[in-house]
């Protein structure tokens, strides 16, 4: 397996090669098809695995990437129901130490999922627009948005 891109400059997942002929996959739409090796050339850097994982939202695959247990999860959602929430509130309605605590907005903050907010004048947090979309769809929401606004 490798990454190509065809004319219109879609990357696709090589499945099988030819003389003539390719067979890809399209990962957001999982379609397979034969493409004419001349209309595809590789791309290089981007592991067939990177490409495959387009198959899921990029919200989806943000909150993924940054959840690594159900508490954490718990935790992003807390945040996303009580947006904008400060620091004393959040503190005193989840299961963590302070420093667990802080050490996970560290990590949603870098990864794009929750921005310092104010709060009545008390440091809090609300998640992005990312976040919440990734939320909703793992949620299996549809009225909302599926990919954030940039």
């Amino acid at each position: 397996m490798r990454t190509v891109r065809d004319e219109s400059g879609r990357r696709l997942v090589l499945l099988k090669e030819s003389d003539d002929a390719s067979l890809v996959r399209d990962p957001e739409t999982g379609e397979r098809r034969h493409v004419a090796n001349e209309d595809l050339e590789p791309v290089d850097g981007e592991s067939p695995l990177e490409t495959a994982s387009r198959a899921v939202s990029e919200p989806v695959r943000a909150v993924a990437s940054a959840i690594r247990d159900d508490r954490s999860l718990g935790l992003l959602l807390e945040i996303d129901a009580r947006s904008p929430v400060d620091v004393r509130t959040l503190t005193g309605a989840v299961d963590l130490c302070e420093s667990d605590l802080h050490g996970l907005l560290s990590e949603f903050r870098a990864a794009g999922l929750v921005t310092e907010a104010d709060v009545a004048g008390v440091r809090g947090y609300e998640t992005t627009d990312l976040a919440s979309a990734g939320l909703a769809a793992m949620r299996g929401e549809t009225d909302g948005p599926t990919e954030p606004d940039h």
